[in-house]
Formats: structure tokens, C-alpha cells, sequence
């Protein structure tokens, strides 16, 4: 089995077949995490370098825990440590390591169409991961990873994805990979959070009442509120879009089903999910943790040109 592309830069640019059979893939390396031993030689030769010029915890520890698994050789570049500080541009800096002999390059970047631009310019395979408010393809693999594990399947089932659509790059990544895969989509928000143009250019329904959200889907998919990147007061406060939008146990009660609840992390507890709720049965939000580590070796496998070690 093999990508159609040498990259992984977005979910716009995978054609279906990339999804399923990455997620396919991803099967078998969720199995190798459950051995006594959990690493497989698949990528012994491979060096990988982790470049991330932006703040992360969970994707960047998912990704190195998933590169060591497959025995690769990684090397870890933190920007606020770097000679970036110092004025070097992103492509000397990759130049720098590519002389290095790098095979992939791991790259976050504040700066949408980022990974983009390396791939024009340097031999090494790109994994995105991230890049300014454009795109989180690893993200939304694992979270469809996690919808399928739980539902059987993508295909004619409704997720609806709460929150602040509008700077959330992982909302767009898991928008185009559910729309490829047959899934029917809904944001929902407060209409501030929410893009004007989202149902005529990306074919999914926006409801603005949260509970008639909730009623709708199978899966709820909550986003957290990105203060960071916010440069305008886009709601009162707070605790106002917790009364209005956030996931409250006595709403989920009220809706009369039950759905699955989802978060990419880090949570804002008691503002867009509150505590009860992300610790409950309902959650599948550690799942996703899990599963992202499977995703990632899958993404880096194939990407790599590794083997799969059978039993």
C-alpha cells in the first residue's frame, strides 16, 4: 500500500484512498502498542527531525513517542532555542538540517501554508504538523481513527464539530476528511466563531443553538477557545459562552440519546466542556490520545518507506 503523495501537508490534498489507507495501517501499529514490547524496527534507518516553531505538548510527545516506537533516529529543534531567535529564515534553518541528512521533516509553524512552502524547496517527505489557522491533518486522522473504532465506520454519520470554528485549524482538517469520507458534517457556535461562508464552500449545515446541535449528531467533536489567536473581543466573556455553548451534563440528559463527546486537547474545563462531562463514559477524549501515537506511526511509516514487523 501506497500514498499518492510524497507528503502529508493537509487533508485537502489526500484523495480517499490515503485516508483509509492510512487508518487501515493504523490498525496494525494499535496492535503493536498493546505488545509487551512496543517497538518494531520499521524505520531503523530513518532520521526525523521534529521542527516546531510554535508551542506544543501533545503533538509533539505523540509524534516523538511514535517515531521511537518505529526505531527511527530523531532529532528534536525547539525555534525559541534555536538560531531562529538570532534572525536565521525558516529555510536556512532547514537547509541546516537537511546537510544533516534528515528523511522527514515534522514541522509546526504559526504561519498557514508554512510546511507548504518546504516542500517546494527541500528534498526531505513533510508531515504538517499544523500550521497557523489552515490545517492539523494528523489531528483529524486520529480523530477519524477514533469515530471509526467506536461507530464501525465514517460513512452517512453525523459529527457535528462546537466551537470556535473560525480560527480552529483542526475544524478544517476534520472537515475535508469527513467530507471525502462520506460523512455528513455541522459546525456550531456562536455566530462570531463561525465563518460567514462555511455552508456554500465546504458543504456542511451550521446551526447557531447548541442543543439542536447536539440533538442532530452522533458524535460531538468540542473545540477549545482560542484566546491566542484572537485579535478582536468576539464574545462577552468567558463564562457567557459557557452558559450559551459549553457541554453541560444536565444538556446532554435533555437531548434523549446518547452521543460521543470528543475534544483535540488541551481542555478549557468550565468553559466550551465541563468537567463531569470530558471525565464521563460519553468521552472518548483519552482514546484519542491513544489512538493519535497509532495515526502517526502509520502517517510516518508510509511516508517513510518502512516495514511492518508481523507477528
Amino acid at each position: 500500500m501506497q500514498l499518492s503523495t510524497k507528503h502529508l501537508l493537509g487533508i485537502r490534498d489526500l484523495q480517499p484512498q490515503d485516508i483509509q489507507i492510512i487508518l487501515d495501517t493504523a490498525i496494525q501499529f494499535k496492535e503493536v502498542l498493546q505488545r509487551p514490547v512496543k517497538k518494531v524496527p520499521s524505520l531503523r534507518d530513518i532520521t526525523i527531525v521534529n521542527l516546531f516553531y510554535e508551542n506544543s505538548t501533545r503533538t509533539r510527545i505523540s509524534f516523538e513517542l511514535a517515531e521511537k516506537r518505529l526505531s527511527a533516529d530523531t532529532i528534536n529543534f525547539a525555534a525559541s532555542a534555536s538560531s531562529v531567535s538570532k534572525g536565521e529564515t525558516l529555510l536556512d534553518t532547514v537547509n541546516n538540517i537537511l546537510s544533516m541528512k534528515v528523511d522527514l521533516v515534522v514541522m509546526r509553524h504559526s504561519a498557514s501554508g508554512a510546511p507548504h512552502f518546504l516542500a517546494k524547496h527541500i528534498p526531505a517527505a513533510i508531515i504538517n504538523a499544523g500550521d497557523g489557522i489552515n490545517e492539523h491533518p494528523t489531528q483529524a486522522l486520529l480523530d477519524a481513527f477514533s469515530i471509526r473504532e467506536n461507530l464501525g465506520g465514517l460513512e452517512g454519520k453525523r459529527i457535528a464539530i462546537i466551537g470556535d470554528i473560525m480560527h480552529s485549524r483542526v475544524a478544517l482538517s476534520n472537515i475535508y476528511l469527513l467530507k471525502k469520507m462520506g460523512a455528513e458534517v455541522m459546525v456550531s457556535g456562536p455566530p462570531t466563531l463561525i465563518p460567514k461562508y462555511m455552508e456554500e464552500a465546504f458543504g456542511v449545515k451550521v446551526e447557531y443553538n447548541l442543543k439542536k446541535a447536539l440533538q442532530w449528531c452522533d458524535v460531538a467533536n468540542v473545540l477549545r477557545i482560542q484566546l491566542e489567536r484572537q485579535n478582536q473581543v468576539l464574545f462577552s466573556s468567558l463564562r457567557e459562552y459557557n452558559l450559551a455553548y459549553g457541554v453541560k451534563r444536565e444538556l446532554l440528559d435533555s437531548i434523549g440519546k446518547e452521543i460521543i463527546l470528543m475534544h483535540p486537547g488541551p481542555i478549557n474545563r468550565g468553559v466550551e466542556i465541563d468537567s463531569d462531562v470530558a471525565d464521563s463514559k460519553q468521552s472518548i477524549i483519552l482514546q484519542q490520545v491513544e489512538n493519535g501515537v497509532a495515526v502517526r506511526m502509520a502517517v510516518l511509516y508510509l511516508l517513510g518507506g518502512g516495514k511492518v514487523q508481523q507477528n
